[in-house]
Parts: structure tokens; sequence; C-alpha cells
């Protein structure tokens, strides 16, 4: 039921409205397991790690799907949660939700202003005489113009644009095993067939430093499995569509990334497949599909513009949770009639504009989005782990609570050690590369500014009587 947007002591309503149903909650964790990656940058991991890129994804898969189980946990421990910054506050106090709200609150930024300057670039496909600011702003305000009236309209465009992406994997996967069941040949006359994983130099055709490059791109492709941690808040009835969203997750990884690229990669051979390129296009055109291109491009920008849109939604409610705590301006606080943090809403696009300037910093934007994306994953796997960190305190704290609990961690605290000796491993992999490492050195000045403005908002905020 609405309430009224404030009191008259002008203490803001902080209860958002729970008009999100069960099939837009599906729906977003689909389409925020689903990145644009798996359809643009599949090709690039596969020249890294050959065939074995299926384990990549598989282990990446299964170490995620245990964060987003204690996540679970946690949030339906206390249905006052709004996201997960809100039990990190909770359980390790409040510098964790200050350092978790912000960090994710870049995280995203940083994704949509890529999407942004992504849209643009899939735009100009079709209309290469059309100015780039025009599609980067009209997407922007397209956006903000759709999520100001309810929340049920950013499930609904979620529910849309993640349909988009599952019938094109569907597609994919069907297209791709009838052309495995008939040995479709290719053009110089080599059969598809399944031991193309193991003929052409083997599962780990460039050995273990290859395997490993592979989970330096292929984490990226996950960010945002997180997302329906941050919708739960508004979703009717949390404690059954939460865990049926989240238990998902695995067939989601085993149909989605596993199947398409087991489709392409036995398809054509690894060593093939041109990592500058699609294997999404280089499989429809096989197939006879002359429009390959333009169907994938299409799929690609629905893509883009729903990573733009997730970007909007859960940077504003990040904002919003953080401002009741007087870690971010109390304006950002207020909710509208409809219940929607307006304010924050319009922040968050305030600076996706940035992305339009992007837009015209010329060629080398591209190196600096390979630095920008890598800082973003390094970013999310701080938000991970803050997740997990706050469930090992929740165990130690509230033993009550998840003895109740019926959606148990699998594993509990030996799960936790186990993720956290992944994540370890992933930021030694970053450390291989010079690119991805200028990123991991760079990474922890943001943590510099932030222990900074967390302590000058504690002198601001705090009173004696505090």
């Amino acid at each position: 039921m609405p309430s009224s947007p404030a009191s008259t002591t002008g203490a803001p309503d902080t209860r958002l409205a729970r008009n999100l149903s069960n099939r837009h909650l599906q729906l977003i964790a689909i389409g925020g397991a689903i990145g644009t990656g798996l359809f643009m940058g599949s090709g690039k991991t596969i020249s890294l790690a050959g065939p074995s890129i299926l384990l990549v994804y598989a282990v990446i898969g299964c170490m995620l799907f245990f964060v987003m189980r204690a996540l679970g946990e946690l949030l339906l421990s206390n249905l006052d949660y709004h996201t997960f910054a809100d039990f990190a506050g909770d359980l390790l106090g409040p510098w964790a939700k200050f350092f978790t709200g912000w960090t994710y609150w870049l995280c995203w930024i940083v994704t949509g202003v890529a999407d942004v300057v992504a849209v643009a670039g899939y735009v100009e496909f079709w209309f290469p005489q059309l100015a780039p600011w025009i599609p980067a702003l009209g997407l922007i305000v397209l956006l903000l113009v759709l999520n100001l009236p309810s929340v049920r309209n950013f499930g609904e465009i979620e529910f849309w644009f993640a349909l988009i992406k599952i019938v094109a994997i569907i597609a994919l996967i069907l297209v791709g095993g009838w052309m495995l069941a008939s040995r479709f040949a290719l053009p110089d006359g080599t059969p598809a067939s399944v031991s193309h994983l193991w003929a052409h130099g083997g599962f780990f055709p460039n050995g273990f430093m290859g395997f490993v490059a592979g989970f330096q791109i292929a984490v990226f492709a996950f960010v945002g499995i997180e997302l329906v941690g941050t919708a739960a808040a508004e979703t009717q009835n949390p404690e059954r569509n939460l865990p049926k969203a989240i238990n998902s997750i695995p067939i989601r990884v085993v149909l989605f990334y596993l199947g398409a690229l087991f489709v392409i990669m036995t398809v054509m051979p690894w060593n093939r497949i041109d990592p500058a390129n699609s294997p999404f296009v280089a499989m429809f055109a096989l197939a006879g599909l002359g429009i390959a291109a333009s169907v994938v491009n299409f799929v690609v920008l629905t893509s883009a513009a729903s990573s733009a849109n997730s970007g909007i939604y859960s940077t504003s409610r990040i904002v919003f949770g953080l401002a009741l705590t007087r870690q971010a301006p109390a304006a950002f606080g207020r909710l509208s009639r409809r219940q929607v943090p307006v304010n924050a809403l319009f922040f968050s696009c305030v600076f996706l504009l940035s992305g339009v300037a992007l837009l015209y910093a010329g060629k080398s934007i591209i190196e600096a989005f390979t630095v920008v994306t890598t800082i973003s994953a390094l970013l999310f796997i701080f938000v991970w782990s803050i997740i997990l960190a706050s469930y090992v305190q929740y165990r130690r704290k509230r033993p009550e609570l998840h003895a109740q609990s019926t959606f148990k961690l699998p594993g509990g605290l030996f799960s936790v050690a186990l993720v956290f000796l992944f994540f370890a491993f992933v930021l030694w992999a970053m450390s291989q590369r010079p690119d991805t490492a200028i990123a991991l050195a760079v990474t922890p000045l943001w943590f510099v500014m932030l222990a900074v403005a967390y302590i000058l908002n504690r002198r601001r905020t705090l009173s004696p009587g505090e």
C-alpha cells in the first residue's frame, strides 16, 4: 500500500514497494548472469584458453553460486535489509556499509558508462551517419523515463531484455546442435565433431597459463549476478521467490554459458574462431543466416541497454540505502509517491552522462576500457568478498538465525574459505598480464579515497549524543 513520501518532520519513508513479481525476479537473475561478454567477448576467451574455457566458466559459476547462497541466507534472515550493503553495515560495522555501498555504486557507474558508449557503437552499425551522442543520450533519457514511474517498470524492461538474450542463446544451441548431429561440414570440409574439444592441441592447448588467462576476462562476464539481491527488497514474497532465483543459477550457467560455448567449439575448432569477432555471428552465418551480423548486433545492443538499465536501478537503490544511515546526502533518501528513490535515480544518471563525453575521447578509449573493466571486476570481487565476510560474522553473531534458516549456504564456512581462495587465485591471475596488472595497481587508490571520505563523513555526522 503506498505511503506518503515523507512525514511532517521531514523523515523519509524508507519502505520500498514490493512490486516485482516472480517472473520479474527470475528474468532479472538470468539477465544478471548473462553478460554482453558472452556474445562479444567469448571469441577472445576461447583464443586464450581453448576448450578449457568450459572449465573456466564452470569454476567461476560454482564459486559465485556459493556467494549467492550466502547472500540469500543473509537477506532472508532479516527482511528489513534492502541490499547487501545493509547487512554488511549491520554485521561488520558502519564502515562496511559505506565501503560496500559506494564501491558497488562505482562498479555499476563504470559498467554503465561502458554500456552507454557500446550502445552508440552498436547503433552506428545501422546508422553510420548518425552522431554518436544521439543514441547515447537517448538511451540515458529513455531508461530514466521508464524507471521513474515505478519499480515494476524496471522489472518489465529487464524481463524483455533478458528474454531477447535467452532466445538468442537457445537459438544458437539449437542451430549448433543440429549442425553437430548432422556433422555439418565447414567450407574446407572439416565436419562438426565433439573431438574438436581435444583434437587440436588437447583440452588445455595453451597450457596452464592459457587456462589462467581465461579467468581474467571471464570473471567480468559474471558481474551483475548479485543484482537479484538488490531487487529482493522490492520483490513480492521474497521467502519463496529469492531462493528459486538463486537455486536456478547453476542451470543457467550450464545452459547459457557451457551449452553455447560447447556447440560453438564442436562445430568450429577453437583455433579457427576469430578472437576479434563474435562467434555467434560466425555460427549463424555458417548456418546460412545472411542477416547474422544484424541479429547479433541487435541482441548485443539490447544486452548493453539491459546492463545500463541494471546500473541505473541498482546504483539508485544503493545510494538510497546509504542516505538512510547518513552516509549519503539526505535528499537521496526520499521516495516519490510511487516509492521510487527519484533523487538517487537522477544522481546516477548524471554520472552516466560522462559516457557521452567519452565518445569523443579518441581511439585510445579502447585501451582505457580494458583497464576500466578490469578495475570494475576487481571492485565486484571486493563486494562479493564483503558478502562472504558478512556471512562469517552472521554465523558468529546470530547463530540462532542461522539455525532457523531454511535456505542455508551449502558447505557453510568451508564454502566461504574455498571462495576466498578462488578470489586470491583470480587476483594472482590478473597480476600476470600487463594490462590487468595496471588495474590491480591503481584500484587501491579508490579505497584510500573512500577511507578519507568515510573519516570526514563520520566527523560531520557524529554528535556528542550519538
